[in-house]
């Protein structure tokens, strides 16, 4: 188990390596919530992201020989960023395994951040791919690989976040949220609030579609998902470490569950109101306030900002998701007559004048009475929905609701 000496050592390790970053005070959601929300914004530490602290804490604490060595790591995100910049600044050799369906901008980072300490070797479709081959070479290098969340090092260096809290508000902490992904983060603060501030109510935080750490924890056993949904990246593991599972089985009284379209809605209003622009996985914590407002009116609650690193390119992703969850955006297959003004009907009769078509997809079939169309629809109101469909059904349109049918869904519009 990691020792509360353990997260002070590795501060002191961390010490002109690491920003201390701020515990802000946020009147936005402290007036929404009437409590006293504080920000902890590891989106502003060096790389972006908290993983620094456990890549630096971890590599710096190798021997002589092993530094010498090298080093490995498998990641698609944040953790390869973090042990990039620790092979630079500690003049060693890494070696970072990457899946190749890893964004062109993610590798630029790793590479800006490694310089001429990193070699990135391109692995696989996915984590589990590169995590493999990872091991793979490191069996045949002799190296140390470096994990992203089950190591005591790595653990203690996430813990040091909890020091800095502790250090920054000096009032009595009540609630505070963590991001839960492999579980290295929030170990690392359970170890210090548990010595230091053990009346804190810890509240873990995971996706709703890799609820790994929640489904351990009813279990009694570290279990692996067999399906996950990969969207918020930064925290969807299907199984969580097991070092990390030890101390949250001991101190872990709750994890709750966000869905990823609230996710998706909450990284939108952060940047349009706050102008934060936090990863899925920095925003988790956020998105979980509603889950919890009627027990934090009047305190004072602690949410981690984990991480900035969102890729440009998810953008229309995150609009489309946080749509669906807001019940704003629809698709329906509908077979249109084919008779001339077949399709004026359904703009004039069925649609209101705030409905707005995003997608149209025809095609028309020679001898057919009707022909299938594929139909977005974004809604200013969700409850316009049922005014769509019941002037569908009054003038007789068949239709598919697309939103409840995935796999038809996938298959129209990908």
């Amino acid at each position: 188990m990691v020792s509360l000496e353990d997260v002070r050592s590795a501060q002191g390790q961390l010490n002109g390596v690491v920003q201390q970053t701020p515990c802000m005070a946020n009147l936005q959601l402290s007036d929404m919530y009437n409590a006293h929300i504080y920000l902890k914004r590891e989106d502003l530490q060096t790389v972006r992201s908290y993983k620094i602290r456990g890549a630096y804490n971890k590599i710096s604490s190798l021997s002589a020989e092993e530094k010498k060595q090298g080093i490995v790591c498998a990641s698609a995100g944040n953790h390869a960023q973090g042990v990039a910049y620790s092979c630079h600044l500690l003049n060693i050799q890494g070696t970072i395994f990457m899946p190749a369906t890893t964004p062109k901008q993610k590798l630029r980072q790793v590479e800006l951040f490694g310089k001429n300490n990193i070699t990135i070797r391109l692995q696989g479709d996915t984590f589990d791919d590169s995590y493999a081959a990872a091991m793979d070479y490191c069996q045949d290098h002799r190296n140390v690989f470096v994990h992203p969340f089950d190591d005591e090092k790595v653990i203690a260096g996430q813990g040091t976040v909890a020091l800095e809290i502790l250090d920054q508000i000096k009032e009595k902490i009540d609630v505070l949220l963590v991001p839960v992904g492999g579980g290295g983060l929030i170990s690392g603060m359970l170890t210090v609030f548990s010595a230091l501030s053990p009346d804190t109510e810890i509240i873990g935080v995971e996706p709703l579609g890799a609820p790994s750490m929640q489904t351990s924890l009813r279990n009694g056993v570290n279990t692996q998902l067999e399906e996950i949904d990969k969207f918020v990246d930064g925290a969807a593991v299907k199984r969580v470490g097991d070092a990390n599972f030890d101390i949250c089985k001991q101190w872990l009284k709750e994890v709750v569950l966000v869905a990823e379209g609230k996710v998706c809605s909450t990284i939108l209003k952060l940047y349009n109101e706050q102008a934060m622009v936090v990863e899925p996985a920095g925003a988790l914590t956020i998105a979980a306030l509603d889950q919890i407002a009627d027990r934090i009116q009047g305190k004072n609650v602690v949410c981690i900002v984990s991480g900035s690193n969102n890729d440009i390119t998810r953008t229309e992703e995150i609009k489309e998701r946080s749509l669906f969850y807001e019940g704003l955006k629809h698709y329906f297959l509908i077979q249109f007559p084919q008779r001339p003004g077949a399709l004026k009907d359904f703009v004039t009769k069925v649609l209101g004048e705030n409905d707005d078509i995003t997608f149209f997809q025809f095609s028309k079939k020679n001898n057919r009475e009707s022909g299938p169309a594929v139909v977005g629809i974004e809604l200013k109101s969700s409850e316009d929905l049922k005014v769509i469909t019941a002037n569908l059904e009054r003038l007789h349109f068949q239709y598919q609701y697309l939103n409840e049918d995935p796999a038809l869904f996938t298959q129209l519009i990908g």
